[in-house]
């Protein structure tokens, strides 16, 4: 691509950063400046943008125009989550909440582990121009599914001002669970990111067999994306991520020391596969259900916020594991990795505390009002 552009390779590589930008930007901003517009009409027009811009970056003409189509793409990725999440709770009962979210982020997460490989070989066979006309035939199909099978009566939130929703930045509990998550996100992403590097440096496999285990990997993710968001509904948001981060922890730390012999490895970074992702469902839930209680005119920002922090954790990971490498080695991303996210474990051990007492005080109340 670099060389088909005419820029370096730092250059092409910020493509993949600005659309990180756009999915940071458009989530909790576009989703708030659409607060009146009907859910499903939202939803429509942002899969109809994302297509228009993968189709733009198929035949873009040059370097600036893909740029620009990199970014329309982004704000619609980023509104179509926020979105998303609240659309598939409400859709379901509420004990059913973090299962349907579970569902929908399977996609994504799945995504995240596979595309790479399947966009690598798509581009190294048909050219790289052809791996957003096949990201935009994808689009078109889930815009048809869309379409189809949402129902256009969804549950809409009363119109608020801008100001009300801004309001999503200032409430500390919300702020809490995006620590949780951008931290929980950046300690896996701090050793991920650099997986590759480990498999071939470290455990010694070549790029063909690398391939493959990302492959199972993304097999790994999906299945702990649904088991998490079970367990989410089972035992309640908090304590599910309290053990999903417990267990996450444990296995970047196993993972230190198993990722020197192949067997091992590949045992262990299945088990990573359904920790590493069993987060997302609990996350989003939770912030769901804390935005009903304290931004009830917000939800849907408040869901584009977490999304954001998704994206910011996945951008500090990466960031910060890079300088682990550059100043240790890429075997020490797993074990940093693993004390980041035994941070994410702490805040939301401390986030249920929060929970507990303002049950405590809402049952004292009502004791003192009989």
């Amino acid at each position: 691509m670099a060389q088909d552009l005419a820029v370096s390779l730092p250059s092409a590589g910020l493509l993949v950063s600005l659309y990180a930008l756009g999915v940071a930007v458009g989530a909790p901003v576009l989703t708030a400046l659409t607060g009146k517009w009907p859910r499903k009409q939202v939803l429509l027009a942002v899969m109809s943008l994302f297509v228009a811009g993968n189709l733009l970056a198929w035949q873009a003409p040059s370097y600036e125009t893909l740029v620009g189509a990199r970014i329309l793409t982004g704000l619609a990725h980023g509104v179509f989550f926020s979105i998303g999440s609240t659309i598939a709770t409400g859709l379901v009962a509420k004990e059913k909440a973090a299962s349907a979210i579970a569902i929908m982020f399977t996609g994504l997460t799945v995504a995240l582990v596979t595309g790479v490989p399947l966009g690598t070989y798509i581009g190294q066979h048909f050219g790289w121009e052809t791996t957003f006309l096949v990201v935009a035939i994808l689009g078109l199909i889930a815009l048809i599914g869309s379409a189809v099978l949402v129902p256009s009566n969804l549950k809409q939130a009363p119109a608020t001002k801008i100001s009300e929703q801004v309001k999503v930045l200032t409430e500390p509990r919300l702020l809490l669970v995006y620590a949780i998550t951008a931290i929980g996100y950046g300690g896996s992403f701090t050793a991920f990111t650099f997986l590759a590097s480990i498999l071939q440096d470290v455990s010694g496999f070549n790029a063909s067999a690398i391939s493959l285990i990302m492959l199972v990997y993304g097999v790994s993710v999906a299945f702990g994306n649904i088991w998490g968001g079970k367990m989410a509904d089972r035992l309640g948001p908090t304590k599910a991520l309290s053990w999903i981060f417990l267990g996450l922890a444990s296995v970047l730390l196993v993972f230190n020391f198993t990722a020197v012999n192949p067997i091992t490895a590949v045992l262990t970074i299945l088990v990573w596969g359904a920790f590493a992702f069993g987060n997302v469902p609990g996350l989003q839930v939770y912030v769901v259900k804390l935005a009903e209680q304290y931004t009830p005119n917000a939800v849907d920002v408040a869901s584009g916020l977490n999304i954001a922090a998704f994206n910011v954790g996945i951008a500090i990971g990466a960031w910060g594991g890079g300088l682990i490498v550059a100043n240790a080695g890429v075997e020490h991303t797993p074990w940093v990795g693993a004390l980041i996210v035994v941070g994410a474990l702490l805040l939301t051990r401390l986030s249920a505390a929060l929970d507990n007492k303002q049950k405590q005080s809402a049952k004292s109340e009502l004791c003192q009002a009989a």
